[in-house]
């Protein structure tokens, strides 16, 4: 059925019900967001049209930057005790791998997890803090003016009209919010197609897990619980991209590829992909916010979906809470927009580049073996697991200085306060701002201060930092900063 569009003037006073922010879709970016949310003490209300949970998902991993973020709420440890922690990465050479350890991280490897199992977690955790998922509600139209707007949901087959403060898209990469909404979403289009089965081998031996080169092309297995995911690439552009993939189909070009035939079993899920990039031109509208694929597309080199999905609502969260209770310093909500929007062109442009490497063009040989010998030096090595990680991610934190943390996820210090020991990630599960100080205290509406010891940074004077875990601002002996610094730096993220 086909959605609608109103923004007009005076339109949403005649709605029944009220939400504070109204989350459209139920993956990691809104559960997430959502949680974030509720921690900061907004009423939210999640919808998503499935009627359940998918059972299927493109992605098997949470990096470093996700559980450094899930750490700081508390909810690591959840996450931790459902996959491997891989040492290893790639960055577009599955030959060449990275070594996650060199990674300036407390969790330097990959967690092997499904998107799925990622998903029910967080709609757990979610529960725990009083919010609930509303399944088989889709959004269907959208009212905006200067108050507030009014969005229309239908379920069951009736429609209803409900006012909110804000509405958050991360309803996917064909968003029906960002559509409302009017934001453009320009970029690339697909040059390459590729298909993608979760399915038995009839004999496991026909084929190896891993890449194996065939004679018009390579193929991708990786083992699953009782079955394999085999991936390779669509010699010629669908017909008709939302057609289904048939198992016959997938045969034919698995064999056409190798050269030779495998016998395929009981398939579970067949889909296909692109390396398509697009970016929204605006995560910010007015009420409307964008995170997740509703914000940006991109190849799937790197299998970085769901982690910066997990990025934008993390960062977004406080943000959106401070606009929606009014207490938000002018432009707090557009700096969503700044920082990840120039996160998400970062990561639009390391996929799409890993895509490129990746394609079998032997004009690209010499290209890919320089880059293989300079991603084999150990710094450029880290340089790449950090980059891919999303570990060196840094914003602008709009004080001056140079201090190596200054606009990056704080380290998780141990901290000793009075005879408690405890740490950053720990003294960020409320998801406040946090001001960490060896010597005066500062009162500051919204903002814990902490007197600490840090044993293991002697140096540290003071640490100013957001709720999602980023330094707004740092002091050390050898660094001093001004007290009109701070006074700076609160006012342009807390008022």
């Amino acid at each position: 059925m086909k959605a609608s569009r109103t923004i007009k003037a005076g339109s949403a006073n005649d709605a029944g019900g009220s939400v504070g922010v109204m989350v459209a879709g139920a993956g990691p970016a809104g559960l997430m967001l959502a949680g974030e949310l509720a921690l900061a003490g907004v009423s939210v209300t999640v919808i998503d049209r499935l009627p359940r949970r998918s059972a299927y998902c493109r992605g098997f991993n949470l990096n470093a930057r996700s559980l450094e973020l899930l750490d700081r709420r508390g909810i690591a440890g959840r996450f931790l005790a459902e996959g491997p922690k891989v040492p290893f990465g790639m960055f577009a050479d599955p030959s060449r791998p990275l070594d996650l350890t060199a990674m300036d991280t407390d969790h330097p490897y990959v967690l092997g997890i499904p998107q799925t199992r990622v998903e029910e977690l967080l709609e757990e955790w979610l529960a725990e803090l009083g919010v609930a998922v509303s399944w088989g509600h889709e959004l269907v139209g959208l009212e905006q003016d200067g108050d507030g707007l009014v969005v229309t949901v239908e379920a069951g087959g009736r429609r209803e009209r409900r006012r909110a403060g804000h509405l958050a898209g991360c309803d996917g990469s064909r968003s029906t919010v960002r559509e409302l909404a009017g934001i453009g979403f320009p970029g690339t289009s697909a040059t390459m197609h590729g298909l993608l089965a979760d399915i038995e081998l009839a004999d496991p031996a026909d084929l190896p897990f891993g890449v194996t080169e065939g004679e018009r092309g390579s193929v991708f297995v990786i083992p699953r619980p009782g079955y394999v995911r085999i991936v390779l690439d669509e010699p010629a552009p669908p017909a008709d991209r939302d057609e289904p993939v048939e198992p016959a189909y997938f045969g034919r070009i698995l064999d056409d590829t190798l050269g030779r035939s495998v016998a395929l079993t009981r398939p579970r899920w067949l889909t296909r992909f692109s390396d398509a990039a697009r970016q929204a031109d605006r995560y910010v509208a007015g009420r409307v916010v964008l995170a997740g694929d509703s914000a940006h597309i991109h190849p799937p080199s790197g299998a970085l979906g769901v982690n910066v999905a997990l990025a934008d609502a993390v960062n977004l969260g406080w943000k959106l809470a401070a606009a929606e209770l009014d207490r938000a310093p002018d432009g707090l909500l557009d700096s969503y927009h700044q920082e990840r929007h120039e996160a998400g062109a970062r990561v639009l442009r390391d996929t799409r580049a890993q895509a490129l490497l990746g394609r079998r063009d032997p004009g690209l040989d010499p290209v890919r073996d320089l880059f293989g010998e300079l991603s084999g030096l150990p710094q450029v090595g880290k340089y790449l697991a950090e980059l891919a990680a999303g570990v060196s991610t840094r914003y602008d934190p709009k004080v001056p200085g140079d201090h190596p943390w200054l606009g990056r996820l704080a380290p998780n210090l141990k901290l000793v306060i009075g005879e408690r020991h405890t740490s950053v990630a720990e003294l960020l599960r409320p998801a406040r701002p946090v001001f960490l100080t060896c010597g005066d205290r500062v009162e500051h509406p919204g903002v814990d201060t902490f007197q600490i010891l840090c044993p293991e940074r002697p140096d540290l004077e003071g640490l100013l930092i957001r709720p999602d875990g980023h330094t707004a601002w740092v002091s050390t002996k050898a660094d001093p900063q001004p007290a009109d610094t701070l006074a700076t730096a609160l006012a342009t993220w807390f008022g």
